[in-house]
């Protein structure tokens, strides 16, 4: 596997992290395109296979042979509106960068706070297509590839709540899947929380008794829209 080596998590690289982050926000706020960066953050992330522990957010959807990907269709425009924001804050990786784009995108529209732990090292290894969810396959598939990833049936329906941003339909659990997911296949040190992560986590209430067929819908958007911002 090519990769680089994983980045210092000194105090100089969380005070970028921190300056990153408001440049997030501004920029997400802006030009109104949350929906795509949270896409982009799980996209990156959603290919991770925990047996072969390959895949995962590692920043290799900026290749062109991963964002070509059919389920990867308009993904560029987001990696293109972030690499201003890594040419002025070039210390910090691309996989981190993504992952926290993810993360503001949820903050930004009201969701949830979420623990952001930042260190992931960056890959030119690109997984190949098919990996992420396919809504046509039904509610079984979807729940084969996140058993895949190594995530539960919990969070398949508490990430499920992703693709309505703005609309209050963040599920109990988001937060705490929505870190799961951006962390799959990186181990973070306990010393590299970062200060606003000690805030308390704003988890929003939902109603119960969610279907897994509500999660292919969220996915079949995630993965198959058209749209290329909100």
């Amino acid at each position: 596997m090519s990769s680089s080596a994983a980045p210092v998590v000194n105090a100089e690289y969380m005070a970028e992290i921190e300056r990153a982050r408001r440049d997030l926000r501004a920029l997400i706020s802006s030009k109104n395109c949350a929906p795509i960066m949270l896409r982009l953050a799980w996209h990156d992330a959603g290919t991770y296979d925990k047996k072969t522990k390959t895949g995962g957010p590692n920043g290799s959807i900026r290749f062109p042979e991963e964002y070509s990907h059919d389920s990867n269709k308009g993904i560029k425009i987001a990696i293109d509106l972030l690499e201003p924001i890594k040419q002025k804050h070039p210390n910090i990786t691309y996989a981190d960068l993504y992952q926290l784009a993810g993360v503001v995108a949820v903050e930004v529209t009201g969701g949830p706070t979420i623990d952001f732990v930042p260190g992931r090292r960056d890959s030119s290894v690109c997984p190949e297509a098919g990996r992420l969810p396919d809504a046509k396959q039904g509610a079984s598939h979807l729940r084969d590839v996140f058993y895949r990833m190594g995530l539960s049936d919990k969070d398949t329906v508490a990430l499920s709540g992703g693709h309505t941003l703005g609309e209050e339909a963040f599920f109990r659990d988001y937060a705490e899947s929505h870190k799961k997911l951006s962390e799959l296949g990186f181990t973070p040190s306990r010393s590299t929380s970062c200060k606003s992560c000690d805030k308390p986590k704003m988890l929003m209430q939902a109603a119960a008794g969610v279907a897994v067929a509500a999660a292919v819908a969220a996915w079949a958007y995630l993965c198959e829209s058209k749209k290329t911002m909100g």
